[in-house]
């Protein structure tokens, strides 16, 4: 139980396929004690159970396209823990009109600006927030997607904001790691969530990846949730700034192997 006597907060969990559910359940495991946040009464009700499955009564309101919410919502939080230890961000959005058709005709400066706003900045107002309760040796993480670096049909402006949340994840390193914070990413492969259904064909893009991936497959909630809760342990006291792939190998192939197969 490697993460005994931590005090993990996450924020971003939708439902039950949530990538952030398969990272609460792997940190219980652990020995992590755990808090939430949630953006509105709707999600409120999906988190509530899984909440309670991980033993943590400390659900939060934060809106973290509002400032003041997101205030609100640490000083609710500091309520209950007077510091802690780690901050999982598993937050991501784009209005849908954006995430359909050719990427030039498509995007719209509003459209740009929420999807940075929410699936970029949003880590940085958390991280500002949890600062002055973050312990030594505290651990902050995000997720991110290739679609940062590779263009992927349909990904459109939310491949430029996980770009922009990349980048985001090593200015944070450099500027926390003098307060001995660690920060990291986990850029995982497809997973059917709420987030991934935003996305048009995002079946085809299941079976692409599982053919392509050199495991033949592709990746589940606890195997992105174990890598979380060793990149937020002790365990990876040497490593920030760092964007980990979980996704079976997808991105270091170039072309499935099985097409030269003889």
């Amino acid at each position: 139980m490697f993460l005994k006597n931590k005090r993990i907060l996450i924020s971003g969990l939708a439902n039950k396929y949530s990538i952030a559910a398969g990272i609460a359940e792997c940190m219980h495991r652990e020995g992590a004690e755990l808090a939430f946040t949630y953006q509105n009464e709707r999600l409120l009700k999906n988190l509530e159970p899984i909440a309670k499955s991980c033993d943590s009564d400390i659900l939060i309101e934060c809106d973290v396209a509002d400032d003041n919410s997101i205030k609100k919502a640490f000083n609710k939080l500091s309520n209950s823990w007077s510091n802690f230890d780690g901050l999982v961000h598993s937050i991501g959005y784009a209005p849908a009109d954006q995430l359909e058709g050719d990427f030039v005709d498509v995007t719209t400066r509003e459209g740009f600006k929420i999807a940075h706003d929410i699936s970029s900045y949003s880590f940085t107002a958390l991280a500002k927030a949890a600062k002055s309760l973050l312990k030594e040796n505290s651990a902050l993480l995000t997720l991110t997607y290739l679609g940062s670096i590779q263009t992927l049909p349909n990904y459109n402006v939310m491949g430029l904001a996980k770009a922009s949340l990349e980048a985001n994840t090593r200015f944070l390193a450099a500027s926390m790691g003098k307060d001995k914070i660690r920060v990291n990413a986990i850029s995982a492969g497809p997973i059917k969530t709420l987030a991934a259904s935003g996305v048009k064909n995002f079946r085809k893009m299941l079976n692409q990846h599982s053919q392509r991936a050199p495991l033949g497959r592709t990746v589940t909630t606890e195997e992105v949730g174990n890598v979380a809760a060793f990149l937020c342990s002790d365990l990876a006291s040497g490593i920030t700034g760092e964007i980990t792939y979980v996704d079976a190998g997808f991105n270091t192939a170039a072309m499935p192997s099985s097409e030269f197969a003889e």
